[in-house]
């Protein structure tokens, strides 16, 4: 296969030289589109001529095994029930790690059957030395990098790019998500059940996922399915379906398929959950109580499509954030955690850049906080997501009321991709923000984005290829220039090589009013490659790891605002699961802005830093009762020095009885003055069943010298209805009193109930 021309543009060592030789002499926004057009052409041939080639890959096939009538499922965890012996298994697991491509050392069966209302599954995990598995977690969607467990992702529309991921571990740990083109949204809560069994052949699992949980077309009896084990101890995983390493079992374009899914409902497709919620509060030694109710409701217009309604929402559930001290010139992301902004999120992704620095077109957190980001109440919400023939579609609106003499506003943002070829679409966002003052105007943004992806790119390669161009009005409302932003990201993300290249301009007005934007008034060229070699039967080596990325910022001028080179000296991952790294970084910068310091003391404009920094690694095995992780980093700042060290400590001392203790320690010393910033953090879990757990989250930072407690308790009464009862204290450190005052207290107790039609 002829690769396309841009190739060599993008070897490791070319864009290197490139980027280092031209610091100062940015990409004009014309030449950047040319390169975004002619990579894309590119690109798309390549797409092409692979995924005529995808069509040759054998794929594995499992029967779904409708019930007779009078035939149930006892949800118990046994699989006792004569019509599991009849269903045949999906077997035959191939790892993944640590030998690629050998069979799985535990078997695994997973059995299928169906009702007309819900789909179940049966799985066993044999395992020979059965008293063995780990299984720390309970807490409903809890990650378990710490634990075995079974997952498993559903392609219900087989258009092998959305879908369903769900896991579960021994100890009954329930955990699902979204999946999008970007990615997954964890805080989806899917209303399906299951249970957990033990004994001298291993563990099993029995599953429920009633059909109206899912979205799919009922004219198709065949859906995408992959299934995947991870035997903690050993530090394998194996996989029924696309075991490459630089596959993913989020990746649908290598699942299975699961046939035979006929004549069943969804029901009405209508869910009501109306709710509750006490509050009782203490700020500046004023009390006040309040109770409210509320009401969402779901409903299926169709079976791809989900429309959402809620009325007087409360979060009072929500769990706290974590704490962050900021040594930056910029502001601190804090992610989404709110149910309803949550539910559907991936079908409002975008194609610019969400990690790092961040240009977010819609950033939901946005909504229901005022111009001081205080909290407002919210009125109404309507949403609508879900797929309509080959688009995938997203609108939300949202009134806020008013409140303490803020008045309200109406958001909307509207979203659409087209899907094309295989793993690649097109789409288009806007994004609404209109305050219900008198005459005053509403702030727009408006997008479109691009992605070409392929997986069998060479042959069996990952290579994809996002352009993106943003608009967006001034935040004062006048319609000036310099208000867009546009670029293009490469990756190849690959297990031995992996690399790519993100080039970009935001010019110095754009401000989406729905939107994070990291920083604005500049141009962006980042290229990156990883080499990652694996010895080959090392009895203690898994993988070394090698990296480097050029970071060149200039403003819209092309003067050099920053050139930042990072190498990974050495990485080292073992067989016992501990790693180590050790990474460089060099950095030339000049301040565009005044930079507040930890809101001690203030570097001006164009204030200049040429310095060095080094930052060690280490993290070991998270399958011990004690666990550890941090980093050391010491360099140059500022014609000063820094030392900073992060310590995690886990101490895990039964399964459902978890300790997490967090330490960061900074120390700035430069002419303007010296700075030491200290944050602590302890959560202590307590999880007395898959449905029933208790978190305490103390945390402490020198910086807003503020202790905050939150205490959450959960109880899944059944899946879908919930009650909660949180509650929230925080003291200040007296900057005269050598004591702690109490700032604010809440008792909030909330309880929810779904109505299902």
């Amino acid at each position: 296969m002829v690769l396309p021309s841009t190739q060599t543009t993008t070897s490791p060592e070319g864009i290197r030289q490139s980027m280092l030789a031209q610091q100062t002499r940015a990409l004009s926004p014309l030449a950047i589109l040319a390169f975004v057009v002619s990579l894309t052409a590119a690109t798309t041939s390549v797409v092409v001529a692979q995924e005529l080639e995808a069509d040759e890959f054998e794929r594995r096939e499992m029967l779904a095994l409708r019930l007779a009538a009078g035939e149930q499922v006892e949800l118990d965890g046994l699989l006792d029930e004569a019509f599991w012996l009849r269903a045949v298994p999906a077997t035959n697991f191939i790892q993944v790690d640590p030998d690629n491509g050998a069979p799985a050392t535990e078997e695994t069966e997973v059995r299928i059957v169906y009702t007309r209302e819900a789909l179940y599954m049966g799985v066993r995990a044999f395992d020979s030395e059965p008293d063995r598995w780990l299984g720390y977690q309970r807490r409903r969607d809890e990650f378990l990098s710490s634990d075995d467990r079974f997952m498993w992702t559903i392609d219900t529309f087989l258009d092998e790019r959305s879908g369903y991921f769900f896991e579960m571990n021994p100890a009954g740990l329930m955990a699902d998500a979204l999946l999008g083109v970007n990615g997954q949204s964890r805080q989806w809560d899917g209303i399906w059940n299951a249970r957990h069994n033990h004994d001298e052949l291993g563990w099993t699992l029995e599953i429920e996922i009633p059909f109206r949980t899912l979205n799919f077309d009922p004219n198709n009896d065949t859906w995408g399915i992959n299934f995947q084990r991870t035997v903690r101890r050993k530090n394998e995983d194996s996989r029924w379906m696309g075991w490459g390493r630089n596959q993913n079992l989020q990746r649908m374009t290598n699942a299975g398929r699961v046939t035979g899914i006929v004549e069943v409902t969804q029901g009405n497709g209508l869910d009501l959950k109306p709710y509750g919620v006490f509050t009782g509060q203490e700020v500046g030694g004023d009390t006040a109580n309040d109770g409210a109710v509320g009401l969402d409701i779901f409903y299926n217009p169709t079976p791809g499509m989900r429309a959402t309604v809620t009325f007087n929402t409360d979060f009072a559930q929500t769990e706290v954030d974590d704490r962050q001290v900021n040594l930056t010139q910029f502001s601190l992301f804090f992610p989404e955690k709110r149910d309803f902004f949550l539910d559907g999120a991936t079908f409002f992704d975008f194609g610019s850049p969400q990690n790092g620095l961040r240009v977010n077109p819609f950033f939901s957190r946005n909504i229901g906080l005022n111009a001081e980001r205080e909290p407002q109440p919210i009125d109404f919400g309507t949403k609508i997501t879900g797929q309509m023939g080959e688009q995938d579609i997203g609108i939300l609106h949202v009134r806020t009321g008013d409140e303490a003499g803020d008045i309200g506003e109406d958001f909307t943002v509207a979203r659409v991709r087209r899907r094309m070829f295989t793993e690649s679409y097109v789409g288009a966002l806007y994004t609404r923000r209109d305050s219900r003052v008198s005459g005053a105007d509403g702030l727009h943004t408006v997008g479109a984005d691009m992605r070409l992806a392929t997986s069998s790119f060479l042959g069996s390669q990952n290579l994809d290829a996002t352009a993106w161009w943003l608009m967006a009005t001034n935040p004062d409302n006048r319609m000036t220039d310099d208000r867009g932003a546009f670029g293009l990201t490469v990756n190849y993300p690959n297990d031995r090589w992996s690399g790519g290249i993100d080039v970009r301009e935001v010019q110095e007005n754009f401000a989406p009013s729905l939107g994070f934007v990291t920083r604005a008034g500049y141009r962006r060229y980042n290229p990156n490659v990883q080499f990652a070699p694996r010895p080959t039967g090392h009895p203690y080596i898994r993988q070394f790891t090698f990296n480097t990325s050029v970071d060149v910022q200039t403003d819209i001028s092309n003067e050099l605002l920053k050139r930042e080179i990072s190498t990974q000296l050495f990485g080292i991952s073992l067989q016992s699961q501990d790693s180590f790294s050790l990474t460089a970084n060099q950095t030339r910068e000049r301040l565009d802005r005044p930079f507040r310091v930890a809101r001690r003391f203030t570097l001006p404009i164009g204030r200049e830093q040429d310095s060095t920094w080094f930052m060690v690694r280490w993290q070991t095995a998270n399958r011990r009762l004690l666990a550890v992780s941090g980093n050391y980093g010491w360099g140059e700042f500022y014609d000063g020095t820094r030392a900073g060290t992060t310590l995690n400590l886990t101490v895990r001392m039964r399964p459902g009885y978890i300790v997490y203790l967090t330490g960061e320690f900074n120390k700035i010393d430069i002419p303007e003055g010296k700075v030491t910033t200290r944050l602590y953090r302890v959560v202590g879990e307590t999880q007395f069943t898959p449905f029933v757990a208790l978190v305490n989250n103390l945390q402490y930072d020198s910086v807003s010298r503020v202790v905050g407690w939150q205490s959450r308790f959960r109880w899944i009464i059944t899946p879908g209805s919930d009650l909660y009862v949180v509650y929230t204290h925080n003291w200040e450190e007296s900057p005269t009193l050598d004591r702690f005052e109490t700032l604010e207290r809440r008792l909030a107790s909330k309880v929810l109930y779904t109505y299902r039609f």
